[in-house]
């Protein structure tokens, strides 16, 4: 979960070093390498890629897409660690999502952990003027649209491979992606075309990395430790764009990761009390 985390801080520093490539032609990249390596995977093993549930398939795409796009856009315009902060939240929409549409148990003590990571989010933004409302806005967007998207395969995991869900979300990124970015396309120069590889390579090790964790563990228990991810985005932001924060900020950024990782703490270990509780 380490080596996940910080693959994916590393997919979100090359998106960060290519401010002048529009957000939406990142994506259309991204979804390309993606593409490629799950349809070659799914060929080798003969899957289709179409999957059994494409109506669903197709609204998970959509979500992530959008949810894609959105996150890009943010990472290029707001500090990186912020911008990662917001993403972190989707753990947080996930909550509050199953329990509107999958009818989940949401304790009121989980009501106030959730609150905490609120209250974090508009700490930071009122500490840091580099955040305008729109890409506040632009990240919360993402996170709960990564949220719905998490529902979405929650609802296909036990019709569909794993792979021909991930392989939705480039399928659908590529046509959402494609148009939009002939009219603002600006060609890759130099060095662009090491950082656009690096974006999909680092996302597929960073994808691989967190299923061999789930299969290894409990997700429970491996969640808190994914938000090292903060960490590392603190130290490229500080290191590649002198990124610092005032002690608001920070206070913020760890109240929305302190909010997240004690709610989910608390999903773990409740259900291990009760039936310690119910054998007594």
């Amino acid at each position: 979960m380490l080596w996940a985390s910080f693959s994916m801080s590393l997919m979100s520093l090359s998106v960060k070093l290519l401010p002048h490539i529009p957000a939406i032609e990142i994506a259309l990249f991204r979804s390309l390498i993606s593409l490629a390596i799950c349809w070659t995977i799914l060929i080798a093993q003969g899957i289709s890629i179409w999957g059994n549930n494409p109506r669903m398939l197709l609204l998970r795409g959509v979500l992530g897409a959008v949810s894609l796009i959105l996150y890009f856009a943010t990472l290029q315009k707001i500090p990186l660690a912020s911008a990662v902060m917001l993403q972190y939240l989707s753990p947080v929409f996930t909550a509050i999502v199953a329990f509107a549409f999958l009818h989940e148990k949401l304790y009121k003590i989980q009501w106030l952990f959730l609150g905490i990571s609120f209250a974090g989010v508009f700490l930071v933004q009122g500490f840091d003027d580099r955040i305008p409302w729109l890409y506040l806005v632009f990240g919360l967007g993402s996170a709960l649209l990564a949220a719905l998207a998490y529902a979405t395969i929650r609802k296909l995991n036990h019709s569909e491979h794993p792979l021909v869900i991930v392989a939705y979300f480039p399928l659908l990124t590529i046509p959402m992606a494609g148009v939009p970015s002939a009219i603002v396309w600006v060609s890759p120069q130099g060095w662009d075309w090491f950082w656009l590889l690096s974006v999909g390579i680092f996302t597929q090790l960073a994808q691989t990395f967190m299923t061999q964790a789930f299969q290894a563990e409990e997700a429970n228990r491996l969640a808190s430790v994914n938000y090292v991810g903060v960490m590392f985005a603190m130290i490229w932001g500080l290191i590649f764009f002198d990124e610092v924060f005032n002690f608001g900020a920070v206070l913020g950024m760890t109240l929305v990761i302190g909010g997240v990782v004690l709610n989910l703490s608390f999903k773990y270990w409740y259900p291990i009390k009760e039936k310690i509780l119910v054998k007594n």
